[in-house]
């Protein structure tokens, strides 16, 4: 009896070992939830939808976009962590997800141990905007006027640990000078102020800032990319234009909980990899300064973990303190 209850043992773990995971061959079976950390209407939000419609149509079951906007991201991923880890719930990660380990005390999660990485989806770089009276024609320029009035340039930014912050944090250690940060409560806002000369500087999206850079209002000095990029070939970036070395994005892309089937995450990737390349969506990207840039599990989840250092080097050097 006892050596019948063994050979069943056997079997059974047998028959687990070698068995593909159910969930993973019956995915899906109901609704999928995209959780977005930031409120209706940004960039963001806008790539979270256009894909969860592609993503729906491939499945074919419906794929909801929630938003969660608060505490740096926290909200947003405390429900994904709480949640199965069955592919049903993803997460918007964005630059917030990887500058809020250095910025924010008590996360509910641990920002590369808790998600696994599907894929980016879309990039657009950030742009240095100045006010069209500041007497400056260049980047080399503006880094001439900032150190001969240390701490006397301002520049704007849609709030404390955003990107458009951090970005200017970046230019400051990059060029080793002194401007003062004046956090606003978004980016329509940062222009807003610009456009009315509150601040002088701001590290933006080039696009939204676009309209008043050809109206004269405002003037776009570089960008924010390694490289030209191939939407805004006209403009050069920053790096070449006085600041070696600087270079960040404004990103987004997916990730799960950690403990997904490998079979769902590689689903979903090739999902959402189809939807952010249909050329409907290329083109509402492009119209948003955007395109897609999709990279492996294993990219992605390098990539994260280069950006949380970053932006972790980042914080220190300006001591940005947790909360």
């Amino acid at each position: 009896m006892d050596k019948d209850i063994f050979r069943a043992g056997l079997a059974l773990v047998a028959a687990l070992l070698i068995a593909p995971d159910s969930r993973a061959q019956e995915y899906p079976v109901k609704p999928l939830r995209i959780i977005v950390p930031l409120a209706p209407g940004g960039g963001n939000d806008t790539t979270a939808r256009l894909v969860a419609r592609k993503l729906a149509d491939a499945i074919g079951q419906q794929v909801i976009v929630e938003n969660r906007p608060g505490g740096a991201g926290a909200i947003a991923g405390e429900i994904v962590v709480r949640a199965p880890a069955d592919g049903y719930t993803l997460y918007l990660a964005s630059t917030t997800f990887t500058s809020s380990p250095a910025l924010v005390q008590k996360l509910p999660f641990d920002t590369l141990r808790d998600f696994a990485p599907i894929t980016r989806l879309a990039v657009v770089p950030g742009a240095l905007i100045v006010h069209a009276s500041l007497p400056v024609k260049s980047v080399k320029d503006v880094i001439a006027l900032a150190r001969s009035k240390p701490g006397e340039l301002t520049f704007g930014s849609a709030g404390m640990g955003s990107g458009s912050h951090l970005g200017g944090e970046l230019f400051k250690q990059v060029t080793h000078v002194s401007m003062v940060h004046v956090p606003y409560k978004g980016s329509a806002l940062v222009t807003t102020a610009l456009l009315a000369g509150e601040v002088m500087t701001a590290f933006t999206n080039p696009i939204s800032s676009l309209p008043h850079v050809k109206a004269g209002r405002l003037k776009n000095l570089g960008l924010s990319s390694a490289e030209r990029w191939p939407l805004l070939p006209e403009y050069p970036t920053i790096a070449e234009s006085g600041a070696p070395g600087y270079e960040t994005y404004i990103w987004n892309g997916m990730v799960v909980k950690s403990g997904t089937p490998a079979a769902i995450t590689e689903r979903l990737r090739k999902e959402l990899v189809s939807a952010i390349n249909a050329p409907d969506v290329v083109k509402h990207l492009a119209a948003d300064g955007s395109r897609p840039m999709v990279q492996s599990a294993e990219e992605f989840g390098a990539f994260l973990r280069n950006e949380v250092a970053k932006w972790d080097k980042v914080a220190r050097a300006a001591g940005l303190r947790k909360d």
